[in-house]
């Protein structure tokens, strides 16, 4: 075994296990199966035009000189964006720690009450720093934020707004550019009108729905809006805050003035500045609101026997059921990001974050005073960390303070910002004043008040036990312990996802995101500071561009389901170029993922569904009819390929050519890209736009529901659009505005992709596809007999993943529920439940998996099968309605089951070597949605529930 070799090391089946495994599938050879799967006028016939892999050592020096390009300045630019200190205890035990980033979302709360718990802790210090009633846990940063809460105060205006067609959104000149930006392209498809302006000569005209206000403003200016709010009120003009959280220690919280969102960033929190991101953004509002609040939101309920539990809370607001009639996309978080964010917050206490805010804005009064003793004017009145400064030439400003290692930001000629942050220190202070020419400096330490009594917050917060526990590093790291050893991540056992691809996140595509040199360049430095970034990101384009087949990738979109978002506004563009803004008709599939006609509905469409055959496949003579029918108005064609149901469709090409003729251009969703990286790809399929997951197919990990990074690619008629950022240009020359706040979305998570193609290389990729397919085959007759699969190709085989029947399980009484949660007690998270069909799991093993696990999953699923056998609907007292068993129940002094201990914890000799205990019962989701309790509420508060 060539021990240099990444592939040997991702890929989890070895030579020696092929033999075996093709008898069981019943295929001579790969090469056999994937003849057998894919269709041969889809077939790539050359190999990828990508350099062969280095190995992990070679990989980990390449980086490192990489990030030597860098130049890592003192950044006082501000803007949304400010360096913060990591503690180390929460770097090494939750960033580093694939306990903590390899898990998935946790929609089996069972195995997850560790992380929802962390979740838990991150909603309550949002609300109690913006003085709201309901948070979220998480969004993807603070100009998306905004974009949510715009569209959000849309859709609950009131019926006489509505019935007098009242489309007029205020934006105060304050806001953040990159927001500003972002509102314009989120505005523009729903009617709505922006107005940007000075909020103090605001009119509060009756043809308003809503504002946004930014506090403190985008150059540190500290307004006071109470007023502002209150004759907002008056006019039936609700309010929206984009809001500093740092600030909020120091700062009168917005919600103690009456408004009803309240957003902004955690990134100050404990998050590095990568680049722009993955950053944690957060949502919070009143209660009243909490049937329209985008996103998740963490909720207590009770499992089965009356115990505290948690579990995401008001499901019925995701996209897989509303689809078009969803007022927003939003489909994942920052749930790595909200964790660490959460957990400097239970770190640092009250006290700990008092004294920080306090150290910074005592530093800009010192900052602020030293300008004044050199005789430059400081304009701001009121601030917190941040100062305006009016000099006499900026240009010549910038060249002595780049030459010093210094980032300001630059407004004008003559006048710049100064934000300050956790890491600047008294030599800081020092070398920013010597930027202007002065060689001794008096710093003058005791400074006037510059907040005045009533913006100052006089409202305690974080009184909760768990933000007063854990101050030292030995209770913090237990803590973040006994968190994590309440969830079930890949470092335990496979998590066969369909559709998620939860693949091995390996170390040296993780170890980068730690360094210095990568994670704190802030995102709107100048562009020769960031060389080492921009050589990666160009070439990650430019590999995403190959494996695609298409002409050009924008990197901006930080999530999957902003990708098709972007994807969509592209192809929007693309037809108002070309005189054909009327084409506003999406159709999509019955199959496809419910993020789909979400964000068609987002992009302006109208979404036109279409039916899948008896086979799952699009049935094409309803296509048909429905392309021909529209074709005058007919904008794009979203499709999934391999199809959700985990088929290849001969008819693909067939049906791209079709959507051509009658003018459309075609989406094809990325999500299961695992099965056709090196073998196809979107521009052979005739694909026009497609998103990838790099949190899927490309390994960056799940993060327990975040970070993901949904870049799209696009053919060569599309690329003019790409989209760009109002600060740092990026994008076509006819560029969209901006999807996300930062120029290349999440860059620093792009390091992990960049690091897994550079390592597999073109062979590598491509033999990974090859196995992800084989693992489905695989797993697919292990369980032929037992388990129907719903769905397969027309010789009989599935893409990389697979559907399962378990329907007709219903007449013993067991429903696919059951299923889902007794897997735990073999040790396995559950396949996706009842998506994309009600009553199915949909297995994907991928390409990481070894054959002894998947079967060790086999042989679980197999025993299940023989406990549904044993069950019967008249009876439902049985190991499978009982599941999960935790250790409290079995060590129990009462057993009242009919069916011993033994069976219920360790049904097979497997499980006893490395046990998996859940720590509650089944969660009582009903209760939970009936007694909404989001923070972390005292106990008795569960009881009165």
């Amino acid at each position: 075994m060539n021990t240099e070799v990444f592939a040997s090391r991702h890929i989890g089946i070895t030579e020696r296990d092929l033999e075996s495994m093709f008898e069981t599938v019943g295929v001579e050879n790969l090469e056999q199966l994937i003849l057998e799967t894919i269709p041969d006028d889809i077939r790539l016939k050359q190999p990828l035009q990508i350099p062969q892999g280095i190995s992990e050592h070679e990989f980990l020096t390449h980086i490192q000189n990489l990030s030597e390009k860098n130049k890592v300045f003192k950044s006082y630019i501000g803007l949304g964006y400010h360096e913060s200190l990591i503690p180390s205890v929460i770097k090494r035990n939750i960033l580093e720690n694939p306990g903590w980033y390899t898990a998935y979302t946790p929609y089996q709360a069972e195995i997850a009450q560790g992380r929802l718990e962390a979740l838990l802790n991150f909603q309550t210090m949002v609300c109690d720093l913006t003085g709201m009633e309901l948070a979220n846990a998480s969004l993807l940063d603070e100009s998306t934020a905004a974009a949510e809460a715009m569209t959000m105060l849309f859709d609950i205006r009131s019926r006489q707004q509505k019935k007098e067609g009242v489309l007029k959104f205020f934006v105060s000149e304050e806001v953040l550019p990159q927001t500003v930006s972002l509102l314009q392209t989120r505005s523009t498809p729903l009617g709505i009108e922006l107005v940007v302006g000075n909020h103090e000569e605001f009119a509060f005209l009756d043809n308003f729905y809503g504002a946004l206000l930014q506090y403190p403003g985008k150059h540190g200016q500290v307004h006071d809006y109470a007023e502002f709010v209150q004759k907002a009120k008056e006019n039936d003009i609700k309010v929206a805050v984009a809001a500093d959280i740092l600030s909020l220690v120091m700062l009168t919280a917005p919600g103690e003035w009456g408004v009803d969102v309240v957003v902004g960033t955690t990134q100050r929190f404990g998050i590095p500045l990568g680049y722009g991101g993955p950053h944690a953004a957060f949502f919070a509002t009143k209660r009243e609101y909490k049937r329209s609040i985008p996103g998740r939101i963490i909720g207590v309920t009770k499992d089965t026997d009356g115990n505290p539990a948690l579990r995401m809370a008001l499901q019925t607001r995701e996209q897989h059921i509303k689809r078009d009639k969803a007022t927003s996309n939003i489909c994942t978080a920052q749930v790595l990001l909200a964790v660490m964010a959460g957990m400097y917050a239970v770190y640092h206490g009250p006290k700990g974050l008092g004294y920080i805010a306090n150290k910074i804005h005592n530093q800009a009064k010192v900052l602020s005073n030293g300008f004044k003793n050199i005789g430059l004017q400081q304009l701001n009145t009121s601030f917190f960390d941040t100062i305006k400064v009016k000099i006499a030439d900026t240009q010549k400003l910038k060249g002595v303070a780049e030459g010093k290692g210094i980032n300001f930001n630059y407004i004008d000629s003559e006048t710049i910002s100064i934000a300050l942050n956790e890491a600047t220190n008294k030599t800081d202070i020092e070398s920013i004043l010597n930027c202007f020419g002065e060689t001794e400096i008096s710093i003058q330490e005791e400074v006037a008040n510059v907040i005045s009594s009533s913006l100052k917050r006089q409202t305690p917060f974080l009184e909760q036990e768990v933000f007063n526990s854990y101050h030292s590093e030995t209770e913090l790291m237990r803590y973040i312990k006994k968190l994590e050893r309440k969830d079930l991540a890949l470092n335990h056992s496979m998590i066969s996802l369909g559709s998620c691809t939860m693949k091995l996140n390996a170390a040296s595509e993780m170890l980068p995101l730690s360094w210095a040199n990568w994670g704190n360049i802030h995102p709107f430095v100048p562009l020769n500071q960031a060389e080492g970034y921009q050589e990666v990101l160009k070439e990650l384009e430019e590999q995403l561009n190959v494996i695609t087949g298409f002409a050009a990738t924008s990197l901006q979109p930080n999530s999957g389901a902003q990708g098709e978002y972007a994807g969509l506004m592209t192809i929007r563009a693309y037809h108002e170029a070309n005189g054909e803004g009327h084409r506003n008709i999406c159709i999509i599939p019955a199959s496809a993922h419910g993020t789909n006609p979400a964000s068609a509905v987002m992009a302006g469409m109208k979404v036109v569904v279409t039916k899948t055959d008896e086979k799952g496949n699009i049935d094409v003579a309803d296509l048909e009819e429905k392309v021909h029918l529209h074709s005058e108005h007919l904008a794009a064609l979203m499709v999934t390929y391999p199809s959700t149901h985990g088929v290849f469709e001969s008819s693909i090409k067939h049906i791209t050519q079709l959507v051509h003729e009658n003018g459309g251009q075609v989406y094809m969703d990325g999500a299961n890209m695992n099965a056709q990286v090196g073998l196809t790809n979107p521009a052979t399929i005739g694909a026009d736009v497609c998103h990838l997951n790099l949190h899927k197919t490309f390994a960056i990990p799940h993060g327990g529901g975040g970070p993901g990074v949904g870049p799209i690619c696009v053919a060569a008629q599309l690329k003019p659009f790409l989209p760009t950022n109002p600060v740092v240009e990026t994008g076509g020359e006819k560029a969209i505005t901006a999807i996300s706040a930062a120029p290349w979305g999440s860059a620093l998570a792009c390091l992990i992709s960049y690091g897994y193609i550079k390592m597999l290389g073109a062979e590598g990729l491509t033999d990974a596809t090859r196995i992800a397919i084989l693992n489905a085959n695989y797993i697919k007759d292990k369980l032929k007999g037992k388990f129907d699969v719903l769905y397969s190709g027309e010789k009989g085989r599935a893409a990389h993943e697979m559907i399962i029947d378990c329907r007709p399980f219903k007449a013993n009484g067991i429903e696919v529920t059951d299923i889902a949660k007794r897997l735990m007690d073999y040790g396995f998270h559950a396949p996706t439940v009842s998506f994309p069909v009600a009553g199915t799991i949909m297995i994907e093993p991928t390409e990481s998996e070894s054959l002894a696990e998947l079967n060790k999953f086999c042989d679980a699923m197999l025993s299940i099968r023989e406990e549904i056998d044993e069950a019967s609907d008249e009876d439902q007292d049985n190991v499978l309605k009982n599941a999960p068993h935790t250790l409290e129940m079995v060590t129990n002094d009462r057993w009242d089951y009919p069916y011993s201990r033994k069976k219920a914890a360790f049904p097979l000799p497997f499980v006893s070597e490395n046990k998996f205990w859940p720590t509650i019962r089944r969660t009582d989701e009903a209760f939970g949605d009936r007694n909404l309790i989001c923070t972390c509420t005292p106990i008795e508060a569960y009881v009165e529930a």
